[in-house]
């Protein structure tokens, strides 16, 4: 791909649209980068871009037309129906995104995961695995680190492992990996992709310029990502804690086997993986699928699966005191996630729940809190929403908090020895925070001033 002297317009000034524009001015661009907030509400590094040639249009966006640019890159936070971006569309001028950009200066083979819950902690594992195996490997995309800053480091004989979001899919159009991982699709960014099956198009984008030389993991036991093998032209590897797949990755009785052609190769034993819970289950087994693809031996796999402790923010213990346990699961930013979580404890759950809330129904949650919460404290913009679906679901032991540092030490207050104190807001941190980590770091902050 040739952009020397292109003329790029960068749609958001976050963390993706600067390594874009840094990316685009060392290939020889003319880049302008445009993003609604003013200067002052964005980071420092914009002067270092500025000083390097760019040009930037911020607090407004400047008018698209035919002949004023060669390309847009957008970033994954920016809705499509902003007026660059439809512009764009009109007059035939690309749109692609970060990822679409560093795939198509990627040398190194792909191993790129998505789904609504675990992309991070399977992302994290993957990366794990093919570096024990002696691949010099590279993790980002959506996990942290934009593939872009990188992604020209690594050549074929390495290999890459890419967490990948719904909002990244969307503008991707020659992406392909040699592994797609689907964990699960269940409702999530609905506010964004308007409906379920949009939301599940996005995902599908994952795969769909795969070959049968490709391979395409997806959940058995998740009936909406089942139901994707029909719309792959890669091989098909299903994943499964609860069936006796005639071929694919499972648990048969008390081991964990990867199942091909008719022959078993056992792995290790489901009660000797080290992250807890069966959703982490469930996430070790798409992380064997894609490793064994590739070749990696069972011996590796079985040893990275012994001792993987899990990734920040996502039931991540912070501490012991009085006998109360503290968890940060911040990364349970829609109830599926935080359904989940819930199930990981059999002892009585203090929690902290709400936020910015993206489409989700809160229902399904709110009688699992009725189970399993002996007091829930709700925070944020959509506390209300949270507070009268619990109730509905017949939870009357609950708090609403005026802000976040109020929510955590009313949690501590109410909390007896024995209970968990876990934090899992099912709902973005985008009415409070910046991302999840920032929410997750101060919660961790709090509980070891406490």
């Amino acid at each position: 791909m040739n952009i020397k002297d292109k003329k790029v317009l960068v749609v958001g000034a976050g963390k993706s649209g600067i390594s874009v524009s840094r990316f685009l001015l060392r290939k020889g661009a003319m880049v302008l980068l445009t993003d609604n907030r003013e200067k002052d509400k964005l980071g420092g590094a914009l002067d270092e871009l500025l000083e390097a040639g760019m040009q930037a249009e911020l607090g407004s966006y400047p008018d698209v037309r035919g002949d004023t640019f060669d390309m847009v890159v957008v970033s994954p936070g920016v809705p499509p129906s902003v007026p660059p971006l439809v512009s764009a569309r009109q007059y035939g001028i690309p749109v692609l995104g970060e990822l679409e950009l560093a795939y198509r200066f990627a040398s190194a083979p792909m191993v790129a995961i998505t789904g609504t819950n675990g992309k991070t902690t399977t992302t994290t594992l993957v990366g794990e695995i093919f570096r024990m195996a002696g691949l010099r490997t590279l993790v980002g995309g959506n996990i942290g680190l934009p593939l872009v800053d990188v992604v020209e480091d690594y050549g074929p004989k390495d290999i890459i492992i890419a967490e990948v979001s719904s909002f990244q899919l969307e503008t991707a159009n020659h992406f392909k990996p040699r592994v797609a991982v689907v964990l699960n699709i269940t409702p999530d960014h609905l506010d964004r992709h308007g409906s379920m099956e949009g939301y599940i198009e996005a995902k599908a984008r994952i795969f769909a310029r795969q070959g049968p030389e490709d391979f395409t993991v997806l959940n058995y036991d998740d009936p909406g990502t089942r139901a994707l093998a029909g719309a792959t032209s890669g091989k098909v590897i299903f994943f499964s804690r609860k069936h006796n797949l005639e071929e694919g990755v499972l648990v048969r009785g008390d081991m964990i086997a990867v199942r091909h052609k008719g022959i078993d190769t056992d792995i290790i034993p489901p009660r000797e993986v080290a992250i807890p819970g069966v959703h982490n289950l469930e996430n070790a087994l798409a992380a064997v699928a894609a490793a064994f693809a590739l070749g990696v031996r069972p011996e590796v796999l079985a040893r990275i699966l012994r001792s993987f402790p899990g990734v920040a923010h996502r039931l991540e213990t912070v501490a012991q005191k009085d006998g109360v346990l503290f968890v940060n699961d911040s990364k349970g930013t829609n109830p599926d996630a935080s359904i989940k979580a819930l199930k990981a404890f059999d002892r009585p759950i203090v929690l902290l729940a709400g936020g910015r809330n993206k489409g989700s129904d809160f229902s399904e949650f709110a009688r699992l809190i009725k189970q399993k919460v002996r007091v829930l404290v709700v925070l944020g913009e959509c506390a209300g929403e949270v507070e009268r679906a619990a109730r509905a679901a017949g939870c009357n032991n609950v708090l609403k908090a005026p802000g976040f540092r109020e929510a955590v030490l009313m949690a501590h207050a109410s909390a007896k020895p024995g209970d968990v104190v876990l934090l899992s807001p099912a709902c973005a941190s985008w009415d409070m925070f910046n991302n999840f980590e920032e929410r997750g770091d101060l919660f961790r902050e709090i509980v070891l001033n406490l």
